[in-house]
C-alpha cells in the first residue's frame, strides 16, 4: 500500500492549477443516467472516485469514453442509450457513498433500481433515509432488502418535499430524480452547495426546467425526455481551500489558477483573520502568509457557513498558531480522529465531545501517522509540511479519493514529498 513521505520545513512558492471538483463531477456524471442521449464533460478530475463511479456506470450498460485533454485535464463522455442492468451492486459501491446518487436516476428513467447501501469514510452516519422518503413521496415504492434499497415505480409524481435535514447529496438525487418526474416537485430546506448549483446548470442545459438552485427552496417541473449537453465541472472549492491552508501552515507565497474565491467566502475570512493577504482574481487566488499565524476559532455549517471539509487543515493549521483556537464540528459526529495522529506530531489538541481546543505550538515533529479519511489525510499532509524531519503518512489511498496528483503539485511548489511503496 502507498504511503507519502514528506520532509517539512519548507515554505510552499510558486503556482498552481486547481483540478475539477469531485463533489461537483460524481453527482454530474450519474447526470447522465436520465437521458439515451450524449453527455461530455469537461474538467474531470483523474480520481478513484471518478474511477469507481465510471466502473460503476459502465456495469449498468453505459458506454463511457474517457479522453485526456491536455493541460485541462481528462473529458468524459457518456452514452446511456443502452442501459440495461438499473443495480449498484456492494462489491463496486462500498468505498464511496456517492454511489448512492444513481437512485434517482435510475428510478426516473427505467422505473426501477437496486442500489447497495453506500460505504465511504468513517466519519460519522450519513443515512440515506431522506432520499427514501423524498422518493416515497414521489409515488416510489422503496424498501431495504438485503442490503440494497430498492425502488419501483411506474412513473413519479411531483411532490412538495421537506428534507428532515439539510443534505447535499438528498438535494441532489431527489432533483435528478423530479426532471423526468409528472408536475412540479419542490424540495424544501434544501442543501445550498455551490455542487448543487453547478449539477442544476448541467440539468437545464439538458432540457431541465430548474429554478431556486442555491437558495433553500428549489423547483423542478418534469419534463418527458431530456437531451445531451457539453458541461465543464466547476474547479474544486476544497482543494483550493486545502493549498491555502497548506500555504498558510508553511509561511507561504502561492497562487492557486483555474479557481475563485467566491465559493469560499469563509474561509478566506478566517484566512485573512489568521494573518494572511489575499488577492482574489476572477479565475485565480493569491495567498501570502506571514511567518506565523494567529489562531482562529471555527464552527462548522452548512454552506455558506464553514465547511466542515475544511474543519481537518484548520487543525492543522491552528496547531502551529500563536494562541488557542475553538473548533466546533456540528455536521459530523465522528469527524475529529485527525487529532489523535496530529498528537503523535506533538500538536496540543484537547476533545471534548464536538469541541477541539487547539493550542498552537512553535514546532511540529516528524512521525509516522495514519490518514483515516480524506480530509484527515490533507490535515496530516499541511502538518507534515511544516514539522522538523520526515513525517510518513500512511494509507493514503483516501487521499487519491480525492486530491489529483497531490505529490506532484506540491513539489510544484517546492515541498519535499514523494510517494512511497
Amino acid at each position: 500500500m502507498d504511503k507519502l513521505l514528506i520532509t517539512g520545513g519548507t515554505p510552499l512558492a510558486g503556482e498552481v492549477a486547481i483540478s475539477g471538483a469531485k463533489n461537483a463531477a460524481l453527482p454530474l456524471l450519474c447526470a447522465a443516467l436520465l437521458t439515451k442521449e450524449p453527455v461530455t464533460f469537461t474538467n474531470v478530475p483523474d480520481l478513484n472516485d471518478i474511477g469507481t463511479m465510471l466502473k460503476l456506470l459502465a456495469q449498468m450498460g453505459v458506454k463511457v469514453d474517457r479522453q485526456k485533454v491536455g493541460a485541462g485535464g481528462t473529458a468524459v463522455t457518456l452514452d446511456a442509450s443502452d442501459l440495461n442492468n438499473p443495480v449498484a451492486p456492494y462489491e463496486m459501491v462500498k468505498t464511496m457513498r456517492a454511489s448512492i446518487l444513481v437512485l434517482g436516476p435510475l428510478v426516473a428513467r427505467c422505473g426501477e433500481a437496486r442500489v447497495s447501501l453506500p460505504g465511504g469514510c468513517a466519519i460519522g452516519a450519513r443515512p440515506v433515509d431522506q432520499h427514501i422518503k423524498g422518493l416515497t413521496a414521489m409515488g416510489a415504492d422503496v424498501g431495504v432488502e438485503h442490503g440494497y434499497v430498492h425502488a419501483r415505480t411506474a412513473r413519479l409524481k411531483g411532490a412538495r418535499l421537506f428534507t428532515d435535514m439539510v443534505t447535499v447529496t438528498g438535494t441532489e438525487n431527489l432533483m435528478m430524480a423530479a426532471c423526468l418526474a409528472d408536475g412540479e416537485t419542490v424540495i424544501e430546506n434544501a442543501a445550498r452547495e455551490p455542487e448543487v448549483v453547478d449539477l442544476a446548470n448541467c440539468l437545464v442545459a439538458m432540457g431541465a426546467q430548474i429554478s431556486g438552485a442555491g437558495t433553500d427552496v428549489i423547483r423542478i417541473r418534469g419534463v418527458e425526455k431530456l437531451h445531451g449537453a457539453t458541461h465543464r465541472i466547476m474547479p474544486d472549492r476544497i482543494e483550493t481551500g486545502t493549498y491555502l491552508c497548506a500555504a498558510a501552515a508553511t509561511g507561504g507565497d502561492v497562487r492557486l489558477t483555474g479557481t475563485s474565491s467566491a465559493y469560499l467566502d469563509a474561509v478566506i475570512d478566517k484566512l485573512m483573520d489568521a494573518g494572511c493577504e489575499i488577492d482574489s482574481q476572477r479565475d485565480s487566488i493569491r495567498i501570502k502568509a506571514p511567518h506565523r499565524l494567529t489562531a482562529v476559532s471555527i464552527r462548522t455549517s452548512p454552506y455558506p457557513a464553514f465547511p466542515t471539509d475544511m474543519q481537518a487543515q484548520f487543525m492543522a493549521i491552528n496547531a502551529v498558531a500563536n494562541g488557542t483556537a475553538v473548533i466546533r464540528e456540528t455536521i459530523f459526529e465522528n469527524r475529529f480522529m485527525h487529532a489523535v495522529e496530529l498528537v503523535r506530531l506533538g500538536a496540543d489538541i484537547k476533545i471534548d465531545g464536538n469541541t477541539a481546543f487547539v493550542t498552537g505550538r512553535e514546532q511540529l515533529d516528524g512521525a509516522t501517522v495514519m490518514a483515516t479519511d480524506l480530509r484527515a489525510s490533507a490535515s496530516l499532509v499541511i502538518a507534515g509540511l511544516v514539522a522538523k524531519g520526515e513525517t510518513l503518512i500512511e494509507r493514503i489511498y483516501h487521499l487519491d479519493r480525492g486530491y489529483e496528483h497531490l505529490e506532484q503539485k506540491l513539489a510544484a511548489l517546492g515541498a519535499k514529498v514523494q510517494r512511497v511503496k
